[in-house]
């Protein structure tokens, strides 16, 4: 907390919102950091009366959740103050959603506490790289449906990784649906919006405990070899919550 009692120097008009956003941020991350034994942090994670209060895990991945968020809005985030206000504010129910979930559901991959994430071991190539179009187009012609979450292949100059995205649209008279952040693609598994000028081309997959594993863990891969594991945004943490591990098709809510 010295940082915060430190004088601010003199800084011009875009410093401050940068510097006044990182004291929010510190702010904010008191919240989930500061000592487990107080009456403050124990009501913030047992909300309602939620076992997690007692949990340790559930602590260690919400601050390890809220490390890794608030690390990214502050460099990422937007310039906006009123949609920065908001999207801090709903940063506690998505962080104990994510973390709730991670603590209390049994799936193929093992949770990483430290990190607030999923671990599985990464296999030598990319998963999907040799899944043929056919397949792609008749799992989606049965299966496609609005919030299904649905993996989506990058390649870049730098390598290939698989991210989670969501379906928000089925267009069943072309053949087409369109994911929530990466734009259209065919049943096919071909993307409408590939950015040429940025050499990536981003590719729909067929779902599988491979590919869907390797998304969830941020496996990545160069050309020859295997890279650094990317980290997962909130919003991927949160799509990975709703996968059903047996069939891949969109979850019933009972």
């Amino acid at each position: 907390m010295s940082l915060l009692r430190q004088r601010a120097p003199k800084l011009d008009t875009q410093s401050k919102y940068c510097y006044g956003r990182l004291i929010a941020a510190c702010l904010l991350l008191t919240m989930v950091s500061d000592s487990p034994m107080s009456s403050e942090q124990s009501g913030f994670f047992s909300h309602s009366g939620e076992l997690e209060g007692t949990n340790p895990q559930f602590t260690e991945i919400c601050t390890a959740l809220y490390e890794r968020e608030l690390l990214h809005i502050a460099h990422n985030g937007p310039s906006n103050v009123s949609i920065l206000r908001r999207r801090l504010a709903g940063l506690p129910h998505h962080i104990r959603s994510v973390a709730r979930y991670l603590v209390s559901h049994s799936t193929p991959l093992d949770v990483d506490a430290h990190n607030g994430s999923w671990f599985f071991k990464q296999p030598a190539k990319c998963p999907g790289l040799t899944q043929t179009a056919e397949s792609c187009n008749t799992w989606y012609q049965k299966n496609a449906q609005w919030g299904l979450v649905i993996p989506i292949l990058v390649k870049s100059l730098e390598g290939s990784h698989i991210e989670l995205d969501s379906i928000d649209k089925v267009q069943w008279e072309n053949q087409t649906l369109h994911a929530n952040l990466h734009g259209w693609f065919t049943f096919e598994g071909i993307g409408l919006n590939n950015e040429t000028l940025c050499f990536s081309e981003k590719t729909l997959l067929k779902p599988s405990k491979a590919i869907m594993a390797s998304a969830c863990c941020g496996h990545t891969w160069r050309h020859k070899s295997k890279g650094m594991p990317r980290a997962l945004s909130l919003r991927e943490m949160r799509l990975s919550t709703n996968i059903e591990w047996r069939t891949f098709k969109l979850a019933k809510n009972e």
